[in-house]
């Protein structure tokens, strides 16, 4: 279908219209961009160093299922609806000022996972020019740099994930096979671990918690996408090369140098290549970040104050603001960053799924507004959808409070049985 050119707020406050949906390799090319960057390869490396190979690719497989489950219903939701994440929230189970909240959220988190991205980015670029800028100057220019690109919104997206992923994929394959070379690939999948044990759940948590934020906000990129076949496409072919193959790869790094350590070693033991692939992955991975970010922000404040604001203001305010989180040092913070998102996000998830494909509250206007391709009227809304707010909460104090099986997917269920139950069902019959 024809591209058109986004309006200034790059359709944050209305449907995307079917003509300006991209082709499959586009949106592929995006969502493999996403699941991509070196921030991946550092998960993988935890796993790696925590675990045996067999062990960390189980775990892999079990987050991964629960990315897959979480991402198909909200982006096959996104595509059919043409809304992002945070007007869809709206009208599945929060409310107008409950989905603001929502929203809050997604803003602190991707701004959280743009200040990671940025040290990785910021460290090797310090390290290419031998120390002199310092890291704090390193990650100004870079973060404030990458925040300019993403002021042209999805277009963005687009051109910068079908020149970059290929590259990516070279250079890394590159210092992949340098950095292995001359080890036996049985030997590195039987050898043991010597970092510190992590258990199947908390691996499987740090897995789904590494891109359930991305699960939660597919809507946002979904929306793009021309029918939910090319969402099916585009969330698998994207989670079997970012969650298996990298993570993998990642593994088997880190049982061959003994280390978690990988991504500063993969981008300083290869020189300028290492560098074109730590610019490549924060470039990838951080239009992302903040993409979703300046509609999530743009949406609250919609809902909370009626105003709408410019989308190219508010994304470089949101940039500066994850560029400080670098120079803070969010990046120490990594893996119990990965683990609380793995925990807080998938109740959030839980309420949306349940809302929109089986109880179906506000199905009837959702359709008849999509057939004038027009937004529902927003004052049949509740103020806040308190149910979805106390099933979020029992969710999120399930995930943190009990550690048997996968806090995540515990957090997940739980939420979707209880927005479920606190709405009658299966006592009262959903919407058809």
């Amino acid at each position: 279908m024809k591209n058109k050119l986004p309006n200034t707020h790059d359709f944050s406050f209305m449907r995307v219209p079917l003509d300006c949906r991209y082709s499959l390799f586009t949106m592929v090319m995006v969502r493999i961009g996403i699941m991509t960057a070196l921030g991946q390869f550092m998960l993988g490396a935890m796993l790696g160093h925590a675990m045996p190979f067999y062990d960390a690719l189980l775990a892999t497989f079990l987050g991964s299922m629960l990315l897959e489950f979480v991402s198909l219903g909200l982006g096959i939701a996104g595509a059919r609806e043409g809304f992002s994440t945070s007007q869809l929230a709206r009208w599945c189970g929060f409310g107008l000022y409950g989905s603001s909240m929502v929203s809050i959220l997604i803003v602190l988190s991707l701004i959280g996972w743009f200040g990671v991205q940025n040290a990785i980015l910021a460290n090797g670029l310090n390290y290419a020019l031998n120390n002199k800028p310092g890291f704090v100057t390193s990650a100004l220019l870079s973060g404030l740099g990458l925040t300019a690109l993403m002021t042209f919104g999805f277009r963005a997206l687009g051109w910068i994930a079908i020149v970059t992923v290929p590259l990516f994929m070279l250079v890394v394959g590159w210092i992949v096979c340098e950095l292995l070379a001359g080890y036996h690939l049985i030997e590195l999948m039987t050898t043991l671990p010597t970092g510190q044990p992590m258990t199947l759940g908390m691996a499987a948590t740090a897995v789904g918690g590494g891109y359930i934020v991305t699960s939660v906000t597919t809507a946002d990129i979904g929306r793009y996408c021309q029918n939910s076949r090319h969402v099916f496409w585009m969330i698998t072919l994207s989670i079997i090369v970012g969650e298996f193959v990298v993570n993998s790869i990642a593994i088997l790094i880190a049982h061959a140098l003994n280390t978690s350590d990988v991504v500063t070693i993969m981008t300083q033991t290869a020189g300028w290549i290492g560098l074109l692939a730590v610019i490549l992955s924060a470039l990838k991975i951080n239009d992302s970040n903040l993409y979703s970010s300046s509609l999530a922000l743009l949406s609250a404040v919609e809902g909370i104050s009626g105003r709408r604001l410019s989308y190219v203001g508010l994304t470089l305010a949101l940039g500066t603001a994850g560029t400080l989180l670098t120079v803070a040092g969010i990046l120490e913070q990594f893996t119990g960053f990965l683990i609380l998102l793995g925990v807080i996000f998938p109740p959030v998830a839980g309420v949306m799924l349940c809302d929109y494909w089986l109880l179906k509250t506000h199905r009837v206007e959702l359709d008849e507004s999509l057939r004038q391709q027009q937004l529902p009227d927003p004052k049949i809304l509740p103020a806040v959808g308190w149910n979805g707010v106390i099933a979020c909460l029992a969710g999120i104090l399930t995930g943190l409070m009990i550690k048997m099986g996968i806090p995540s997917l515990n957090s997940l269920l739980v939420s979707i049985t209880v927005y479920a139950l606190l709405n009658g069902y299966p006592f009262k019959k959903a919407v058809k």
